[in-house]
């Protein structure tokens, strides 16, 4: 007799239930990163596209978008002495900020790498101004500011030196942002720290070794080490520069006589002060423009002088440099 051969119906269904377990097992990862993928089209790129496009209009918020093509760019690099002025202030204060932010972020940074008691709290308390509010920053700081009742008035009347009107002075308004701003660099402090943490001992006592001093050590071993970091750490310095708003706009207005009117209060001003999105919207692609080109130029610099762990700058081989020296001969 001929054998038949009955199928097994749990045999039948396993395969399709194992396809279907291995197509959504593979969609799992993207599940996962959707609702950012989501956030970033429509909270980022999204509005960045619309504003390059509305940078075109001449589109106030309540009213008729007429398309003007390039005049918003015309109009801001010919016809309007405030975008000069702002970019003129926004460039001194980066070029005060920038240096004085990495030097005490990297100060700090190295007092608490020392090994002392206490060194918890005092990270805690140098990192603690980051957290605070620029509302309640600002707050601080024109009280410590006051001509009439500033502590820092004060504290300078001890050692017998008259302090200035430091926000109604147009001589000292600026460096009273810069000093205003560097008070909440705690971050930064946190990414030295980190970098520091990661240089090995043995480069210092090899260098201690050969009789190097501390500071011989830190130019020769510390600075080198930390290049990456010191890399990341100027290229956010340069952008948090160029996007200082809140601390001119509580303290000062952008005054006094517009010394502390800085590019993003213009583009702030432009957009809901005088209701010109558009015009704004040029203003900010000009400053993003700025800021990439600031950008690729240090990246671009950093590759004389940052250093990463296991590369070294390849050497021509001297036969090469003996045919380039004798080219140059003939």
């Amino acid at each position: 007799m001929a054998r038949i051969n009955v199928l097994n119906p749990q045999r039948q269904t396993a395969a399709p239930k194992r396809l279907g377990r291995k197509r959504w097992g593979g969609a799992a990862p993207y599940l996962f990163i959707f609702p950012w993928i989501f956030g970033f089209l429509v909270f980022t790129l999204g509005p960045l596209l619309f504003s390059l496009v509305i940078s075109f209009f001449d589109w106030p918020i309540v009213g008729q978008v007429t398309f003007v093509g390039f005049d918003n760019y015309v109009e801001m690099f010919s016809d309007d002495p405030l975008f000069w002025k702002s970019l003129m202030i926004t460039l001194k204060f980066a070029a005060l900020f920038v240096p004085l932010n990495i030097i005490v972020a990297l100060g700090l940074a190295m007092l608490l790498n020392q090994r002392v008691k206490g060194s918890a709290f005092f990270r805690t308390a140098f990192y603690l101004p980051s957290v605070i509010s620029g509302v309640a920053l600002a707050m601080i700081w024109s009280w410590v500011y006051s001509g009439d009742y500033g502590i820092l008035n004060y504290f300078l009347s001890v050692f017998g030196i008259e302090g200035p009107d430091w926000l109604n002075d147009t001589k000292w308004s600026l460096v009273a942002m810069v000093i205003a701003s560097l008070w909440g660099q705690g971050s930064m402090m946190l990414i030295f720290l980190a970098g520091l943490k990661g240089i090995p001992k043995d480069l210092y006592e090899s260098a201690s070794i050969d009789g190097a001093g501390k500071i011989r050590q830190f130019f020769n071993v510390t600075v080198p080490m930390i290049t990456p970091t010191l890399l990341f750490n100027l290229i956010t310095s340069i952008i948090a520069a160029f996007q200082q708003l809140t601390l001119a706009l509580l303290l000062t207005g952008g005054g006094p006589l517009k010394s502390t009117f800085f590019y993003a209060m213009y583009m702030y001003e432009n957009a809901f002060k005088y209701f010109k999105m558009g015009y704004s919207a040029a203003n900010a692609w000009f400053m993003f423009v700025i800021v990439l080109t600031l950008t690729f130029l240090v990246f671009k610099s950093s590759e004389a002088w940052v250093f990463y762990e296991g590369e070294m700058k390849k050497a021509k081989p001297k036969h090469v440099k003996r045919r380039a020296a004798g080219r140059e001969g003939h």
